[in-house]
């Protein structure tokens, strides 16, 4: 359990939440867990399968508490409603700022200077685990340019030029890496971005990782009570979570494209865990999509220092944190939606 922005994380998947008198009880069996009192909370999030007392989800109804529900894995399922939908007003704040160029622009620079940070981030980090292996003179130059472009970012006031920014930024940190694949060159290389269908080991493994985090972001959205179909950064399209593609951006070179080095680096993978289709593309085969998806979850119980927040939070909570902090910034209560900045 875990109590951050007055919000109430339960990622035991065998809790059950109860209510007693006005507060809410965490138990595991016979066991009290937790105690809260629920007038101090805005959320309750439950990673759970045992779920929660019919008497906790008509109060939180009553009371305006979000009490949402998710499998262990943070896949959303569904989330309590009282008379009114208590998300009305959030939600059509963020219609009104998705349809406004310039309120738009405001957002989406604030995912592209964390993406291009966190790039930064995990090129510098290679610079200094592995600068006898690598170009130490190329990674600090690439790492130079991605600062400008990050200057540039906050002063940009138009969309397109901001993805214009943002596609400079990602073609200088692709740049670097294959580079970082430090073992098995001959099957594991990167030559840059395939996408549909991915071309070889690395592009299908980026491509499966970056699917499972982004379904985490369209969770974390739906969760907070925010619309993960109606994006900034990306525009309309159906059947495309838009939004869930903008928090995907900052999120992506720390959590997605570090863990899938490791995987290489560290040897969890290997090419026997491909199939290449007559086509050309590259799939990864039932075992290897097991294999990443169990070292994910182990990667997502892994704990770090939140920047802004300066507490200890697991990486797999990183996406519910940043749709809080992002609804946040859409009621006013912060004068701007702070990017997590991996160091």
């Amino acid at each position: 359990m875990r109590h951050l922005l007055n919000t109430l994380f339960v990622t035991r998947e065998d809790a059950y939440a109860a209510l007693d008198g006005e507060n809410v009880v965490i138990r595991q069996g016979d066991t009290v867990a937790g105690r809260f009192p629920l007038h101090i909370l805005e959320g309750i999030y439950l990673f759970s399968y045992a779920g929660a007392s019919p008497a906790l989800m008509g109060k939180c109804a009553r009371a305006g508490v979000d009490l949402v529900f998710l499998t262990p894995r943070g896949r959303f399922l569904a989330r309590t409603c009282g008379e009114t939908r208590g998300n009305v007003l959030l939600r059509r704040t963020q219609y009104r700022m998705a349809d406004d160029p310039t309120q738009s622009c405001r957002v989406a620079r604030n995912f592209i200077f964390g993406k291009l940070s966190n790039a930064r981030g995990v090129l510098d980090r290679a610079r200094r685990d592995h600068g006898l292996r690598l170009d130490a003179e190329g990674f600090q130059d690439a790492s130079r340019q991605l600062k400008e472009l990050m200057a540039q970012v906050l002063e940009e006031t138009s969309l397109d030029s901001l993805r214009g920014l943002e596609g400079a930024g990602a073609t200088l940190y692709f740049s670097r890496m294959d580079d970082m694949i430090l073992w098995n060159k001959e099957d594991f290389y990167f030559r840059g971005r395939s996408r549909r269908p991915p071309l070889d080991r690395m592009n299908a493994l980026l491509s499966f990782v970056y699917t499972m985090l982004g379904s985490d972001c369209a969770s974390a959205l739906e969760m907070v009570g925010l619309d993960p179909y109606v994006g900034f950064l990306h525009r309309d399209r159906p059947g495309r979570t838009s939004l869930a593609l903008d928090l995907l951006e900052e999120l992506r070179p720390c959590m997605a494209d570090r863990f899938v080095l490791t995987l290489i680096n560290n040897r969890h993978i290997s090419p026997r865990d491909f199939q290449v289709q007559e086509n050309g593309a590259v799939l990864l085969t039932p075992e290897g999509r097991k294999t990443v998806q169990r070292e994910w979850q182990s990667r997502k119980q892994e704990k770090l220092t939140h920047p802004f927040l300066k507490e200890k939070v697991e990486w797999g909570l990183l996406p519910y944190v940043q749709a809080l902090l992002l609804a946040r910034y859409l009621r006013e209560d912060l004068d701007g939606y702070p990017p997590f900045l991996w160091k």
